[in-house]
């Protein structure tokens, strides 16, 4: 059974940082690529940032220079850095591989 648990959303006031943590198990970690996707009420959910088996990355452009993906393929973890957050990064924050899903965490950044 495939699980993907996302951490470390929360509320911080624009221009702090979060780390986003996302912990895969029932699956082959370092075969995948992984993808963070956010979703904010009545829009639609957008990738945010992507990093390959092989570890290149991607970033979207509303967060690029701000957000850093990475990952420990020893600890089945993919992390997302956010530093300079503003209000427009409030979402719900959800970490994929391939068909498969975490639950999400909310970041809520305040003004």
């Amino acid at each position: 059974q495939v699980q993907l648990v996302e951490s470390g959303g929360g509320l911080v006031q624009a221009g702090g940082s979060l780390r986003l943590s996302c912990v895969a198990s029932g699956l082959a970690f370092g075969s995948y690529g992984l993808t963070w996707y956010r979703q904010a009420p009545g829009r639609q959910r957008e990738a945010v940032a992507i990093i390959s088996s092989s570890g290149s990355t991607n970033y979207g452009d509303s967060v690029k220079g701000r957000f850093t993906i990475s990952r420990d393929n020893a600890k089945s973890t993919v992390y997302l850095q956010m530093n300079s957050l503003s209000p427009e990064d409030t979402a719900v924050y959800y970490c994929s591989a391939a068909q498969y899903w975490g639950q999400g965490t909310q970041v809520t950044v305040s003004s």
